[in-house]
């Protein structure tokens, strides 16, 4: 026949420092959602625009049945050696891309010096260089973008020695940055004290172990 069991339950904050832990574990096994790092996406997107980077996009189901156009953005982490970000679309130059970026972001140094490489290499290219940048292999960093670098010339000019390479690098340069922002908002996401304030909003119990109730 049916029985009644009681338990006593406890907030986080009643908890001892072992079974805080146990809790925290709990909530990030599946506190982040699948699209906890689409406004870092957002941001990256604006950024490539203002520095003449066009992302490509790709089809994606959503729910009810529709599609729609996301950015090719990849990126692999937190942990191991090979992880970081990549994208892929094409590079031209971007007029006052170097204001721009500082009037965005006027204390990131990292995006200054990409948008101030970019300029200073396209001005000793007279503003000619252009680039696609696609991803090869089955890991994510900016070592699996393959850069290809021109210049539009009429007369059959070529690109200045170091164009190529500065270019290649700079982008690669951008892909990091973008790691470094995923791997900032994933660690503030999944700290002691955004898990806590979380769980305290979500009311969540535990037993005195730390194991979620209910």
């Amino acid at each position: 026949m049916p029985e009644i069991i009681q338990t006593k339950v406890y907030r986080l904050d009643e908890l001892t420092a072992a079974a805080k832990q146990q809790a925290r574990a709990w909530f990030r096994e599946g506190s982040l959602d699948d699209f906890w790092f689409e406004f870092i996406y957002d941001d990256f997107e604006r950024i490539c625009g203002m520095l003449g980077v066009e992302l490509d996009t790709r089809p994606v189901r959503v729910y009810g049945g529709g599609q729609r156009r996301k950015p090719c953005i990849w990126f692999s982490g937190f942990w191991s050696q090979g992880d970081g970000a990549c994208f892929e679309g094409r590079y031209r130059y971007a007029g006052n891309a170097v204001r721009r970026i500082r009037e965005y972001a006027p204390v990131d140094s990292e995006l200054h010096q990409i948008a101030d490489t970019l300029q200073a290499i396209q001005r000793r290219n007279f503003y000619r260089l252009s680039a696609t940048i696609a991803h090869r292999g089955r890991y994510f960093h900016e070592q699996t973008m393959a850069i290809a670098v021109s210049r539009d010339s009429a007369n059959g000019q070529d690109m200045t020695r170091d164009a190529e390479d500065t270019v290649t690098e700079t982008l690669r340069d951008l892909a990091r940055w973008l790691y470094r922002q995923l791997e900032r908002e994933f660690d503030y996401q999944t700290s002691d004290a955004a898990v806590d304030e979380a769980i305290a909003i979500n009311q969540y119990t535990f037993t005195e172990a730390g194991r979620r109730f209910g």
